[in-house]
């Protein structure tokens, strides 16, 4: 198969071709390979690629044959290196796969390498010293987003049609939006941690996917979802599977807007505008549209506070362990500024503080938890403005301590963490793209605890209504 004619079919599409025997698995990953070597070297999106350690046998697995990609960070692949973008991890290799990997290998999937991810994911760009930044597809100059911008990216120039991604504050619906991808971050406990850990972030954090479709996002959530034995929490079972929502209509949907972001953060007037003619295309489907304001029942200080202690306490946690383990040093050979800043932070947060930060979270979870009574759907841009220069989220970020860098953080993706507090589902959708420069906007769209069902439903509506996956960047595989 040419790569010209790869790119053209999303996973569900390429999973039939080797089900029908028009395609071998094989002729699909030499696809795949080819396509990331065109692209490679100008995204620099894919830190390792690999051969497939195994055969696919053809209609055996809802996914058979498929190229996928696996995010740098949060899924392990036994024999395989994981390194979390970070020198103090370099040359890790995992000893076994992780739960989420087995279910990938059980839904057929060829994984052939994986992405690249800043430095602990703990950053909403993706620019790691490790392996070097990564460039949008629609703008070499830009961002791609974070922290699973090396899976966006390479999913948007072709190089595979769906990849893993991971989202604690908004790490696959950031790139999703920089790269004109759909992602759906998942219910806190819809896909298991497991079997190395129970939560991530204390429950910030979710495994999910980036892709160019709908339909493939619900296919593979469909095979990740449930838990394993030993989960600490799980989210209830969806009554059909995801992939037959995406074709279901959404019925008409009370859809609250929120075009300021907590704590007052405005979006930029080409956000703005698009987020207007979304609202427009939404009343034209039928459904009811109204500005609002949504608390989240703590201010932005404390927000962002309990964000800090939640998220650094953790890293603190795993940057000792991987010094231990490699028997490395804590300091600037092995961790960059900002994750630095972050450990010393975490190390000071005591025991209360982190309690007093999960309080934090649950305040947060039950007032978002109130708005879905009044509102189906909310909707607000992914990102106030469109993406960013290369090094500007970086800029002086040698003087931030470790609030200030989760403050920096939010300032830049106002809209997203909220739902990562609360655990509730929420999905960028590239329903727009700016006249001018012709970059991609996305809308996020969240809903109440377990309603994933509910944002493929709408999803899906929306994909027809507004065509976005023959929209290709200037880099592009097939080209």
């Amino acid at each position: 198969m040419k790569v010209s004619e790869y790119v053209d079919f999303d996973a569900v599409g390429l999973a039939r071709l080797v089900a029908t025997g028009q395609v071998t698995s094989a002729e699909l990953e030499a696809a795949a390979h080819e396509a990331a070597q065109a692209v490679g070297p100008r995204v620099n999106a894919v830190v390792e690629t690999w051969q497939a350690d195994e055969v696919q046998d053809p209609g055996s697995a809802p996914l058979a044959g498929v190229p996928f990609l696996i995010k740098d960070i949060g899924v392990a692949m036994a024999g395989r290196r994981m390194e979390l973008g970070s020198r103090l991890a370099a040359g890790n290799v995992a000893g076994a796969d992780s739960s989420l990997m087995l279910r990938f290998r059980r839904a057929g999937l060829v994984t052939i390498g994986r992405t690249a991810t800043p430095e602990m994911a703990y950053s909403i760009t993706t620019e790691p010293l490790l392996y070097g930044a990564v460039r949008n597809p629609w703008d070499l100059e830009r961002s791609a987003g974070g922290s699973s911008g090396g899976a966006g990216a390479a999913v948007a120039a072709g190089v595979v049609p769906i990849a893993h991604a991971t989202d604690a504050a908004g790490s696959l619906r950031i790139p999703a939006s920089c790269s004109g991808l759909f992602g759906l971050k998942p219910t806190r406990g819809r896909v298991s941690m497991g079997p190395d850990a129970d939560e991530i972030f204390n429950g910030l954090a979710v495994h999910g996917s980036v892709s160019r479709t709908v339909r493939d996002s619900a296919a593979l959530l469909d095979q990740m979802r449930g838990p394993e034995p030993g989960d600490p929490y799980f989210a209830p079972e969806p009554t059909r599977p995801y992939a037959d929502e995406v074709t279901r209509h959404p019925g008409s949907l009370r859809i609250g807007v929120m075009s300021r972001a907590w704590g007052g953060r405005c979006a930029s007037p080409t956000v703005a505008d698009a987020l207007t003619r979304t609202m427009r295309l939404l009343e034209s489907l039928g459904h009811e549209v109204e500005e609002v304001e949504v608390g989240l029942g703590v201010d932005r200080e404390e927000f962002v506070l309990a964000n800090a202690r939640l998220m650094t306490a953790n890293l603190t946690a795993s940057v000792d362990g991987l010094a231990a383990a490699f028997d490395r040093p804590i300091d600037t050979s092995t961790l960059e500024p900002e994750t630095l800043a972050g450990y010393h932070y975490g190390r000071r947060v005591s025991g209360s503080q982190l309690v007093s930060a999960l309080g934090i979270r649950n305040r947060v979870a039950r007032s978002l938890a109130r708005s879905f009574d009044v509102h189906d759907v909310l909707l607000t841009p992914t990102l106030p403005e469109l993406p960013m220069p290369l090094g500007a989220y970086g800029e002086g970020g040698e003087e931030l301590d470790g609030l200030g860098w989760i403050d920096r953080l939010n300032d830049r993706s106002p809209f997203t963490m909220a739902f990562n507090m609360a655990g509730t589902p929420a999905m960028s959708v590239p329903v727009t793209a700016d006249a001018e420069t012709g970059l991609p906007v996305g809308m996020q769209f969240a809903a109440g605890y377990g309603l994933e069902g509910l944002l493929f439903r709408l999803a899906g509506q929306l994909e027809q209504a507004s065509p976005w996956s023959a929209r290709t960047p200037p880099v592009w595989a097939g080209c």
